[in-house]
């Protein structure tokens, strides 16, 4: 990856007595996930107290994606994480709604809200909330990255989601795969943005290929609502990701 992606930041942070210097780098991971359209009044709804806006898709839908990720070698250390996503307007936009959306989701000018991100890892845990405003918080993992990918979450000794995803045809790969995006995240009364430049390779992607069971826990209820496990997902599998994140700044 090169030393220049993104925008370039010379800052540092202390998290647990630990020096962090921007950007974080990871330098390998693996991940997979599903990706539904979903009532976009109920996105919505879930995703106000952040100030920004769902990406419109046609017949009244947002996009919502489910991913585990694990972190195999990067600045933090290694973990295991669950993201809840939505695709949402640039908080700069200055066009919105139908074409404008369509245009922004193809182009990559619209960003990630990470709406919920459970991890496995104390000092992760500190960073992301110290550094960038992700709304981390403990969880427990069994993940399986291994032919039918699958990822069990459990939360205050409660199931939040099982999902299981089998990889679909291998994509196009060429070096340097992946893009920038700003990630959204809000705690504490802040959204902040994040510039985030990823690349990916060894990646299998399909519609539908997933199994999706969700428990008792209030996530899982959340997720019910938008109807999830009813839908038809677009799933992919990366088995390689490397990522830097710059530093984050209030929007």
């Amino acid at each position: 990856m090169p030393e220049n992606a993104g925008e370039p930041t010379t800052s540092a942070h202390t998290v647990l007595g630990r020096p962090v210097p921007m950007p974080v780098r990871i330098r390998r991971a693996r991940a997979f996930m599903a990706s539904y359209r979903v009532p976009a009044g109920v996105a919505q709804e879930v995703i106000a107290y952040s100030g920004l806006r769902v990406i419109q898709l046609p017949r009244d839908r947002a996009l919502c994606t489910l991913v585990f990720v694990e972190y195999v070698d990067g600045d933090l250390g290694p973990y295991h994480e669950f993201g809840v996503a939505f695709m949402v307007r640039h908080h700069t936009a200055a066009e919105v709604g139908g074409l404008a959306d369509l245009r922004a989701l193809s182009g990559g000018t619209a960003g990630v809200f990470i709406h919920r991100l459970p991890v496995d890892g104390e000092f992760t845990l500190a960073a992301g909330r110290g550094i960038w405003g992700f709304p981390k918080e403990l969880a427990d993992f069994e993940v399986e990255h291994e032919g039918a990918r699958r990822g069990v979450l459990r939360m205050d000794g409660k199931l939040v989601v099982d999902l299981t995803v089998r990889p679909g045809l291998r994509t196009p790969s060429r070096r340097g795969a992946g893009g920038a995006y700003d990630a959204y995240a809000h705690i504490d009364g802040v959204t902040r943005r994040t510039p985030w430049r990823m690349e990916q390779s060894g990646m299998r992607a399909r519609v539908g290929g997933a199994e999706l069971i969700l428990g008792d826990h209030p996530l899982a209820a959340e997720l019910a609502a938008l109807e999830l496990p009813t839908r038809t997902p677009l799933t992919s599998t990366v088995d390689r990701l490397a990522m830097i994140f710059h530093d984050a700044a209030p929007v």
